[in-house]
C-alpha cells in the first residue's frame, strides 16, 4: 500500500519544539501548593480558560477533539480537561481509551527499549552500530547536505548507539533532507510514519521498503548528511534503532516492545496496526489547509488499519491517552509501575538525561540550549516529545507530574494550540492565586 507523507509540512522548528511550552506549563501547574488537590475534582471547573480553549476549537469545528491529561506521581489515572468527538462527521465522544496516531511520540518508547538492552549489557551506549549492522561500517558523508550523492568524503568516526538515540549520527530523514538525498530516500522507500491511503496533492507517492531489514540495508547504502557526532539534525535514527533491537534481541521489533514495555506497563492499546476489533476507538486525522479542514485519514478507512511494511520506531505507533500515561507513569516511577520494575532505575535516569556527545556543536540548531536523551528532549528534570499530528507528552521528575495533549490534525502548526494552552493555563493559575490570597 503506498504511503503518502505530509509530515514535512508539520515538522518545522515551531511544530517540533513548541512542546517545550507544555513542559513549562507543567512547572506552572505544580507551583500552586493546592494544585494536586484540584486535580482530584472536575478539572474543567478549576481550569476554565484551559477548558474554554479546548471547547472553542471543538465547538468551532476546527478540530474534532482536544483532550488534555494530567497525572501526579503514581496516581492510577490521569485527570482530563477538554474532549470532543472521534470525528467531525459523526458523534462519539473521545476519552482516555480513544486511539490516536502518536507519530514521533513513538521515539521515547523506542529509546527506552534501547536503554533496556543497554542496561542488560546486550548493547553499549557508545558501541559502533556496525558491530550489529555491518552494512554501516564504511559510511560516506556528503560534502554538501543538499548536493550530489557522489560528492562525498569518508566518515571520520563510526556511528554509535548514543548518536542514534540523540539524532547526532549524521543521518538524513525523508521529512528533513533536501535535494538528491531526499529524492533517494523517497526512491528507496525510506519512510517513517504513515499518513493516509489517499493521494495527497503535491506529495510524491512513495512505496515503502519491504520490511525493516531491507529498510536498514537501503539506508546504509546512502551517504550521511553530516559527519557523525558533529551536528544535531532530526533524523531517521530512531527508526534504525528498531532494526538494531531486532538483531540484538532476536525478536521482531514490535514483539520486543510488547514483551518488554507494553505488557509490563499494562499498555493494552498501543500498536503499529489497529486491530479491526478496536477500530471503533480510532480518531479521524484531519488536514488543515487555508483555514479549511478535510478528512486526511478517516478512521473507517485509516492506513493504520493496515499492517505497516516497515514498523517505524520513530513514528509508527497508535496509542491511547490511558496507555501513554502509563508509559509516562513508569518513567516517573524510575522504571517501576504497579509494584513491578519494567526497566531499572539507572536505565531510566540515563535515558532521560542529556546524552548528546560532547563533540556536537549545537550552535544554530533546533536544540541550542537544550538537551536530548533516549528519543526525547531533556532539559533539567523534564523529558518529553511531540507528534506530527498535534500530540504532546512530558514528565517532570522534580514535580512528579506527567502531562499530555491529545488531538489529531496536520500540519500541527496550522493552529497555535500549544501557545494558547500555556496562556490559558497561566490565566487560570493567576486567578487561583488571587482567589487564594483573597481568602487568606
Amino acid at each position: 500500500m503506498p504511503v503518502h507523507d505530509i509530515a514535512s509540512t508539520a515538522l518545522t522548528r515551531r511544530a517540533l519544539f513548541r512542546h517545550s511550552a507544555l513542559l513549562a506549563g507543567g512547572a506552572a501547574l505544580a507551583s500552586l501548593p493546592f494544585g494536586r488537590q484540584l486535580l482530584a475534582h472536575d478539572v474543567a471547573e478549576n481550569w476554565p480558560n484551559v477548558a474554554a480553549m479546548a471547547n472553542r476549537y471543538v465547538s468551532e469545528r476546527k478540530l474534532a477533539n482536544l483532550l488534555l491529561t494530567f497525572g501526579w506521581r503514581q496516581e492510577d489515572h490521569a485527570h482530563t480537561v477538554g474532549g470532543g468527538n472521534l470525528s467531525l462527521a459523526k458523534p462519539g465522544a473521545v476519552d482516555e481509551n480513544s486511539l490516536y496516531r502518536i507519530y514521533s511520540m513513538s521515539k521515547p518508547i523506542t529509546g527506552m527499549a534501547t536503554m533496556i538492552l543497554i542496561d542488560e549489557g546486550k548493547l553499549g551506549l557508545d558501541q559502533p552500530v556496525a558491530e550489529i549492522l555491518p552494512a554501516f561500517r564504511d559510511m560516506r558523508v556528503l560534502v554538501d547536505p543538499a548536493g550530489d550523492l557522489q560528492d562525498t568524503v569518508p566518515a571520520d568516526r563510526p556511528i554509535t548507539i548514543r548518536q542514534l538515540l540523540t539524532h547526532t549520527a549524521g543521518l538524513g530523514y525523508q521529512i528533513i533532507s533536501k535535494g538528491p538525498l531526499q529524492a533517494a530516500y523517497n526512491e528507496q522507500g525510506l519512510v517513517g510514519g504513515r499518513v493516509s491511503r489517499m493521494p495527497i496533492p503535491g506529495f510524491p507517492v512513495v512505496t515503502p521498503a519491504p520490511g525493516l531489514a531491507a529498510w536498514a540495508d537501503r539506508l546504509a547504502e546512502l551517504p550521511l548528511m553530516y559527519q557523525p557526532a558533529t551536528k544535531w539534525s532530526y533524523s531517521c535514527s530512531i527508526d534504525l534503532l528498531g532494526r538494531v533491537i531486532e538483531v540484538v534481541s532476536g525478536m521482531e521489533f514490535e514483539a520486543f516492545l510488547k514483551k518488554r514495555i507494553f505488557d509490563p506497563c499494562g499498555m493494552t492499546s498501543t500498536w503499529m496496526q489497529v486491530p479491526a476489533s478496536e477500530a471503533h476507538r480510532l480518531t479521524d486525522n484531519i488536514g488543515v489547509l487555508g483555514g479549511n479542514v478535510f478528512p486526511l485519514d478517516p478512521a473507517a478507512n485509516s492506513i493504520y488499519l493496515d499492517a505497516p511494511e516497515v514498523p517505524a520506531g520513530g513514528g509508527g505507533l497508535v496509542s491511547s491517552p490511558k496507555d501513554y500515561d502509563r508509559f509516562l507513569r513508569m518513567l516517573l516511577g524510575y522504571g517501576r509501575i504497579d509494584g513491578k520494575f519494567v526497566m531499572s532505575e539507572e536505565a531510566v535516569r540515563v535515558g532521560v538525561s542529556d546524552l548528546i556527545p560532547a563533540t556536537v556543536d549545537l550552535t544554530g540548531s533546533w536544540l541550542e540550549g537544550e538537551g536530548h536523551g533516549a528519543g526525547g528532549r531533556s532539559k533539567g528534570a523534564t523529558f518529553g516529545w511531540g507528534g506530527a499530528a498535534g500530540t504532546l507528552a512530558s514528565v517532570d521528575f522534580d514535580l512528579n507530574l506527567r502531562s499530555c495533549l491529545w488531538t489529531q490534525y496536520m500540519p500541527s502548526e496550522a493552529y497555535p494550540i500549544r501557545d494558547e494552552f500555556i496562556a490559558a493555563m497561566d490565566a487560570d493559575l493567576a486567578a487561583m492565586r488571587a482567589k487564594k490570597k483573597k481568602a487568606a
